[in-house]
């Protein structure tokens, strides 16, 4: 993961050796070599994609092809990146928020037990209705994340989300798939990470925007350190409104607008072009990627 960046690009190797340094951990080596069982890690991934969207922004950084951003987004951790992006973080302070992040979020998922599953081929609205039915008793579900129109990922304790599931699948929806996680991320199982995460958000070195962000709980441009350190409190138990985020963008940047997604895979690209057909997007993230976007333009 990221070792073809570090070895084609010196930006993107300091960026790497940045961020071990701030963690006092080698996360590039088990980025680069593994175990895949510790990079999957929650307090190791976390960092790990941040580590990656980071290292090829570095490289992207003021070259004539990105042009000057009308505004970031990112999805759950990927808003840390955004933050990056947008000169509020430096890559290594992001790091840092986001290993703890992780630890809070896996110490909450111990406490209270929960689950996510992804339901496919059913509205939201739909999908919503279904999980305010499906809360009872004390047992929890929720849409956690809102990919596109027709995706929506719920989250919860596992016996509502379960009673959730079935009932998604008796409304038509296409799959329903239980996601492999260690807590019901974005949902108020998460609740008992965000007073920490909050003392750990105060206490960065965050600094205000060049480019506004899109804030993941709220679809609001934010433009200011403090509002930011709010909306990545909220982000915990809000729902991803990734519909929206891009929807926002797109609004923002005009006719001419083109995305561009850094960081490993192009999960986000596939999202885009369902909630904005005909999108022009490019997904970044290998070092091959990089250098043809690069040299193209």
């Amino acid at each position: 993961m990221g070792q073809d960046l570090a070895e084609r690009f010196p930006a993107a190797r300091d960026t790497f050796q940045a961020i071990d340094q701030a963690l006092e951990l080698p996360l590039s080596r088990i980025m680069f070599e593994g175990p895949e069982q510790e990079l999957t890690a929650t307090q190791n991934a976390q960092p790990a994609i941040l580590a990656h969207s980071a290292a090829v922004f570095a490289v992207l950084a003021g070259a004539a092809a990105v042009g000057e951003p009308v505004a970031a987004a990112g999805h759950s951790l990927g808003e840390y990146s955004a933050y990056v992006t947008a000169g509020a973080l430096a890559a290594a302070d992001a790091a840092k928020l986001v290993r703890r992040r992780g630890e809070l979020m896996h110490r909450a998922g111990l406490e209270r037990k929960g689950t996510m599953a992804a339901v496919l081929g059913l509205a939201t609205e739909q999908v919503e209705t279904i999980c305010s039915a499906a809360s009872s008793s004390g047992a929890v579900v929720v849409p956690a994340n809102l990919n596109s129109p027709d995706q929506t990922v719920i989250s919860g304790d596992p016996d509502a989300v379960a009673k959730a599931s079935e009932a998604c699948k008796a409304k038509g929806a296409k799959r329903v798939m239980p996601l492999k996680v260690s807590g019901a991320f974005h949902s108020p199982l998460m609740a008992p990470a965000a007073s920490a995460l909050r003392l750990a958000l105060d206490k960065a070195d965050m600094g205000d925007l060049a480019f506004p962000v899109i804030a993941n709980a709220t679809a609001e441009i934010v433009k200011d350190a403090a509002r930011a350190r709010r909306t990545l409190v909220d982000q915990l138990t809000a729902p991803v409104r990734w519909v929206e985020c891009m929807r926002r963008a797109a609004e923002l940047a005009g006719d001419d607008v083109r995305f561009i997604e850094i960081g490993p895979g192009a999960v986000l690209a596939g999202l885009l072009r369902r909630i904005i057909p005909g999108a022009n997007v490019v997904s970044l993230g290998t070092a091959a990627e990089v250098a043809q976007f690069l040299e193209a333009t």
